[in-house]
């Protein structure tokens, strides 16, 4: 072979092992000292990320070994493990075959073979790491497992698996989630190979000069993806544009970070909603919930449905959508949701769980027996409120702050952001739920209300009274977080020194 050419070669390969090695960092895939598991078919994509791993695994510290899986669905299969078997004695990587009855699991739990087969596949990985854990030499890898966050699973997806899953979640509708498509890190599953496209790959293995096996099954169409590979992309690459495979992982990464940022900033708006969450009910406070941005109210409901059911998949629109309308309805609601949850609207409370009728819920009685200990406030300071979050607590002194009225400033009027007449304070400040004798003022004429009758009044759900956070100055309340301050307590033209009372977010730190 010519210099020159080999010289090419060399350099080809170390770019593109640069490249995964970037990506493996980037995304924080491995740690030093972590069990990697590869599943490795004997593929094409397989083989690769074995070869790659096995070169990157001295360089990054972690211990890799390969994981086989037969599926038992057709007869020439053990060929292909023999020669993964063969491969990893070459490189002297620990090789563990797991057979599996792919057909019956499927018939059994009523699941499609596809789907049947990629649950088998990562029990099977999930098995042989916390075996690993313990058989692999080492006297820090002992004591590592796949319990300790010391192992990975890594699988060979590269970037035309992301874009032909992207169309199919597409075509069959979907969210952000679903069009985010395959991502480079889902819990202990790593995916290295995902910056590579197939051509890449295959690139890489004739340069090496290492074969690889074909799964007759792969050429079929059996599966809808199968389609959308032989049939969908190559005529889109062929007539309309020759990149699309790779225009499409891009835009599946953008929409995947879209995604990402979006469910931090539902899970804020969900703490900001929430007054309880328990196993198997959640309880959301509709006043803050018809404070949020529309999309983050869908967001909130569909986060909810996704820590009470197993599985995301049947969580479709029409639920979202029929939760929504019994909130913008009035009085009592309820619709069925799937897996035996139903939503009831209460009020200003919905509740998302189990049971037949009101009152079943789980937890709902603890929820109603909730007694919470006073938390005193320090000035300046901040504090924790369950089902709240964080009030940061600040004095300012009108003198060195200017007189707001003179000036025209407005006192801020946000949900969670309240000033208070410093000086009308007469007792250490404390967080509490309410108390017999508790009252607040509601006029300039400080007439009195109980805080009993105020909350029957605003049609606040008994189960929830008891959960209510007050700042109380003594008996005199003065203020109930989401609904209204005392009138005692408000600043005026008089008012020499103003306490601030803001809900922190979590990017104030």
């Amino acid at each position: 072979m010519p210099a020159r050419k080999v010289y090419d070669i060399i350099i080809y390969m170390d770019n593109l092992y640069r490249k995964v090695k970037n990506y493996i960092v980037k995304h924080q895939m491995i740690s030093e000292g972590d069990i990697v598991a590869a599943g490795v078919s004997g593929g094409a994509d397989s083989v690769c990320m074995l070869y790659l791993l096995h070169e990157l695994s001295a360089e990054l510290h972690f211990r890799l070994l390969v994981v086989h899986v037969h599926h038992g669905i057709r007869e020439d299969a053990w060929k292909d493990a023999e020669y993964v078997k063969e491969l990893c004695e070459k490189l002297q990587v620990p090789f563990f075959l797991k057979k599996v009855d792919m057909k019956d699991y499927a018939a059994k739990h009523g699941l499609s073979t596809e789907e049947a087969g990629r649950i088998l596949r990562y029990q099977a990985f999930e098995d042989v790491l916390a075996e690993a854990g313990i058989m692999i030499p080492g006297d820090e890898m002992e004591k590592k497992s796949f319990r300790d966050n010391a192992g990975k699973i890594a699988v060979a997806h590269n970037r035309n698996d992301r874009a032909e899953t992207m169309l199919f979640h597409l075509f069959r509708g979907s969210g952000l989630t679903g069009l985010g498509s395959i991502r480079p890190v889902r819990g202990q599953i790593i995916r290295p190979l995902l910056c590579l496209d197939r051509a890449e790959i295959e690139a890489y293995l004739s340069n090496r000069e290492v074969s690889f096996c074909l799964d007759s099954t792969n050429q079929e169409d059996l599966y809808t993806r199968n389609k959308i590979r032989h049939h969908i992309l190559p005529y889109v690459e062929e007539n309309i544009c020759q990149n699309a495979a790779a225009h499409i992982g891009q835009a599946a990464e953008m929409l995947a970070e879209t995604d990402d940022y979006l469910r931090r900033q539902t899970a804020l708006a969900l703490k900001r909603c929430l007054i309880c969450q328990e196993e198997k009910v959640i309880s959301l406070n509709l006043n803050f919930f018809r404070a949020e941005e529309p999309f983050l109210q869908k967001m909130i409901l569909l986060q909810c449905m996704e820590y009470l059911t197993p599985h995301r998949k049947d969580i479709m629109k029409v639920h979202i959508d029929a939760m929504m309308h019994i909130i913008d309805q009035g009085g009592s609601r309820e619709v069925i949701l799937p897996y035996g949850l139903r939503a009831y609207k209460e009020y200003d409370r919905l509740l998302i769980g189990e049971g037949k009728k009101q009152g079943d819920f789980p937890g709902e009685k603890n929820m109603r027996e909730q007694e919470s200990l006073p938390i005193p406030v320090s000035i300046p300071g901040e504090v924790p409120v369950p089902g709240l979050g964080t009030l940061a607590f600040e004095c300012m002194d009108m003198g060195a702050g200017g007189d707001f009225y003179k000036k025209g400033q407005n006192i801020p009027e946000k949900t969670y952001t309240k000033w208070f007449d410093y000086d009308k304070i007469t007792t250490v400040l404390v967080l509490r739920t309410r108390e017999k004798g508790d009252y607040l003022t509601i006029d300039k004429a400080l007439r009195k209300k109980t805080i009993k009758e105020y909350m029957v009044n605003e049609k606040i759900p008994e189960i929830r009274r008891k959960s209510i956070y007050l700042l109380a100055d003594g008996s005199h309340i003065v203020w109930i977080p989401g609904y209204r301050i005392s009138q005692y307590y408000k600043v005026d033209e008089n008012t020499k020194r103003i306490l601030q009372v803001r809900l922190k977010e979590e990017k104030d730190g």
